[in-house]
Parts: C-alpha cells; sequence; structure tokens
C-alpha cells in the first residue's frame, strides 16, 4: 500500500510538471496554440505546491496537539498541491458574463478542506448520521495523512445590474474571516485557532456580491448541505436544511482602511431547530504603504448541543466560542517581509477544539460505533479552555533575492516560523493537549510555489 501511495504521489508531481513545461515552452507550436486557445476563451488554469516541516520538542505521537494544517509534527508532509481551472468573470460593465471555478487539492491539508459539514453523528442527538458523499471518500484513507478534496466547484454570473451584481452557485470558499485555506493567501504556515474551528472553510449553496459604490459592498445568499448551520456543506445530504450568510465591506476613500463584518445564522440540521450562527469582524488598516495592522474577532453559537469532555459528560447545552486576534505585517524589502499574530481563543464549552484534531475530522460510524481512520479516537482530547498563541515569522522571495533566471521559480516563496501555543482550561481540570504539556513552541519552515 505504501508504494501505491508513493507511486500516486509521484503520478501527481508528474502530471503537474508536464502541465508546467508545457505551459512555459514557448517554442512548442502546439502549446502556443492551445495558449491562444485559452486566451481567447478567458480559461485559466494554474495552481501552486506547498509543503513544509514543523519542529516539536514537546510531541512524541506525531501531532501539534489542537494545531491544525501544519500538524504533524517532527516529519515533513506535503500539505497542498491544488490545481484549478476557471473562467474569471468581469466586475463591470453593461454586458452580462459567465465563468466559474474547479480546484482539486492532494496532500495533509485536504481533510480540513473537504466537505464534512455533515458529522458522523448528531450534534444535538449523538445519533449517527450518514455522511456528505462530495469528497470524503476519494482516496488514501489507509494513509491517515493524505487525501483528496475538492473546495471549489461553482458557476459564476456577472449581470448587469445598478453598479454590477456578481452570483455565484456551487461549492466555494467562504468570504468571511481574514486567513484561508489556500496557502498562498496567508502570511504563515499554522492558522490561527480561529480559522481552524472558529469560522466555516466552504459553503454550498450561492452567494451574491454587489458593490454599492466605491466604499461599500455587501454580500449573501442562502447555504444547505450541511448538519452544522450552513458551514461546510456538500451537495448530496442535509438539502433540506437551509441557512443564510451576510455582510458588508467598508473601505476607505483612500484605500487604506477596510472593514469586513459577515456571519452565518440558521438551524442546525434537519433534525434540528436550534440555532447555529456566527459573525466575525475585520478591520485592515495600513499604517504605511509598507506596514498592514489588521484585528480580528469572531463569535459563535450553537444551541442544546451534546457535550462529551473532560468536564460534561452526556450533557446537552447551549454552547460559545469567540476570539481576538492581532496581526502586524511589514515589508522590510521588495523580497522579505516580517509577520506577529497574536491570539486569544475561548471554547468556552468544550465543544469546537479537539485534539488532534485530524484523527477526530476522520471519525465515522461502523455499526453504530465510532472509528476514524486517521488515529486512536482515545487520544482525542477536548474540554472548556482558552487558547493562547504567538507567532513570528518571515516571508522570504528566495529566487528573486538570488536573481535565479527562471521566471517560474521567481514565485518562490520561503517562510521559516516560530510559534508559541498555552492552554488554560476554563472553569474546568487542568488540561495538557500539548504532549502532557500546557504549552509548545513549534519551529516551522515550509515552502509555496505557485504555477
Amino acid at each position: 500500500m505504501q508504494g501505491i501511495v508513493k507511486l500516486t504521489r509521484w503520478l501527481l508531481f508528474a502530471i503537474t510538471s508536464s502541465v508546467i513545461i508545457f505551459t512555459i515552452d514557448s517554442d512548442n507550436i502546439y502549446a502556443n496554440n492551445l495558449r491562444r486557445l485559452f486566451s481567447n476563451s478567458r480559461l485559466e488554469f494554474g495552481g501552486w505546491i506547498h509543503g513544509g516541516a514543523t519542529l516539536n520538542p514537546s510531541q512524541s505521537n506525531g501531532f501539534n496537539g489542537p494545531v491544525i494544517f501544519a500538524d504533524q509534527a517532527n516529519r515533513f508532509q506535503l500539505n497542498q498541491l491544488n490545481l484549478f481551472m476557471r473562467r474569471p468573470v468581469v466586475s463591470e460593465g453593461r454586458v452580462w458574463d459567465f465563468g466559474g471555478r474547479f480546484d482539486f487539492m492532494f496532500g495533509t491539508d485536504a481533510i480540513f478542506t473537504q466537505a464534512f459539514g455533515v458529522p458522523a453523528f448528531d450534534v444535538n442527538t449523538g445519533e449517527p448520521l450518514k455522511r456528505s458523499n462530495w469528497d470524503l471518500d476519494l482516496c488514501c484513507a489507509s494513509t491517515k495523512t493524505y487525501g483528496i478534496a475538492l473546495p471549489q466547484a461553482y458557476l459564476e454570473t456577472y449581470v448587469p445590474v445598478g453598479n454590477g451584481l456578481n452570483v455565484k452557485l456551487g461549492h466555494f470558499y467562504t468570504p468571511t474571516g481574514f486567513e484561508t485555506v489556500p496557502a498562498p493567501d496567508n502570511f504563515f504556515y499554522t492558522r490561527a485557532y480561529t480559522l481552524n474551528v472558529g469560522e466555516p472553510f466552504t459553503h454550498t449553496g450561492m452567494l451574491a456580491n454587489y458593490k454599492i459604490n466605491q466604499n461599500w459592498l455587501i454580500l449573501g445568499g442562502p447555504l444547505t448541505g450541511s448538519a452544522n448551520g450552513g458551514w461546510d456543506g456538500g451537495w448530496d445530504k442535509q438539502l433540506g436544511n437551509w441557512s443564510g450568510l451576510a455582510g458588508f465591506t467598508w473601505t476607505s476613500d483612500s484605500q487604506a482602511t477596510s472593514f469586513h463584518f459577515s456571519g452565518t445564522y440558521g438551524e442546525i440540521s434537519t433534525r434540528s431547530s436550534e440555532i447555529w450562527g456566527f459573525y466575525n469582524a475585520v478591520l485592515q488598516h495600513r499604517i504605511t504603504p509598507k506596514t498592514l495592522l489588521v484585528l480580528h474577532h469572531v463569535y459563535g453559537h450553537a444551541g442544546g448541543v451534546l457535550l462529551n469532555n473532560l468536564k460534561y459528560t452526556n450533557v446537552t447545552k447551549d454552547a460559545e466560542w469567540f476570539s481576538a486576534i492581532v496581526h502586524l505585517y511589514h515589508d522590510l524589502t521588495d523580497n522579505l517581509s516580517a509577520g506577529v499574530r497574536g491570539e486569544w481563543y475561548r471554547d468556552e464549552a468544550g465543544f469546537r477544539n479537539p485534539s488532534p484534531f485530524r484523527v477526530a475530522a476522520a471519525t465515522n460510524h461502523v455499526n453504530g460505533t465510532a472509528v476514524s481512520y486517521a488515529g486512536d479516537l482515545s487520544s482525542v482530547t477536548i474540554t472548556p479552555a482558552d487558547y493562547y498563541a504567538a507567532t513570528i515569522g518571515l516571508n522570504w522571495k528566495a529566487a528573486k533575492t538570488l536573481k535565479l533566471k527562471w521566471d517560474f521559480l521567481k514565485k518562490l516563496n520561503i517562510r521559516p516560523n516560530i510559534r508559541y501555543d498555552r492552554v488554560d482550561a476554563y472553569r474546568a481540570p487542568a488540561y495538557r493537549p500539548f504532549g502532557g504539556n500546557k504549552d509548545q513552541i513549534l519551529f516551522s519552515l515550509d515552502f509555496i510555489l505557485p504555477f
């Protein structure tokens, strides 16, 4: 089986390499003709390769506690081999336009990007549920770490009404929050707890954006396919459960400051009329042309959930989670940037942040019994707790600095990071999810290569 997995990895690498070489080979007449065809139709292909390693002196079980994405301790992981095909639509004008996008992801991040919004067991009653078939079982369950996700598959249209209306229909990344799943859109290798377990990753449904003027943009739409209140829904389960997403973004005349507010609201599932909702607020301010400050706050609520953790055993109560994050980024040179991120995240009921998250996310039921292909479920812990994290790091455009000739490598981004985590149980017995410790320090180095 290991040989099959290795063959799959090398095959995907070979296919990607062939596409890249074919695309950049300007002397190939067929490549030129195909490129012209794509250009005329505005059809685009691309992607990125992302991988890295994290040194964690505190861990011996292979995981970085409740930290996810870069969750593998003391080993290299290929996080994301992401390929996409898209036809972007115009954002202004008086003519209808049509397009869309499809993403394919292979790597250790796939499990966090799949449509897992229908959990193995109902969050209100604990009864087994049939999980979505969209992308949960496409491959590689036996590896415990690698998998495939299809995080985006949507159609998009531009409607020439007023200042222009853009509408997506399908499965797409959430427009909420600041950090996101795609590696190139984040400064740090690890993500904040707020993204990991405080916000949705994807939605299934419809999303409309309308630009009122140069300062104001509003967004919203219906969501379906989820038993977590519209979060991370698929295509074939819970389609009778509808939630909503709404929000706005304000941008200053100078473009130096923006404020985004959005959230979701709806019943948890077709079985429950309890409410699952959250909101987030993101303030971005460019202090100077080279310095960006970001303040981010999240609050979430899920009604009447069944809790089983180190404080509660078979207790049904409302769960809440909230956080505050500050980011500060500064461009030291054209090719080198520094960043700092600090976070406080509270999982007040012990509902949102299991450790290791990968093992919990891979849970399914066999004859009513919970099992996980990613590890031993008995190793998963969770409790009401406050999580604190501080991260510092660099983004280095290494190929540009070294003046390498190959244009493709000029997009290479190398990111050394240091992260400190600490947890304090919230009105509960002491909690030590970091290899038996209350804190840990991570030293990581990763790379992103867009193409």
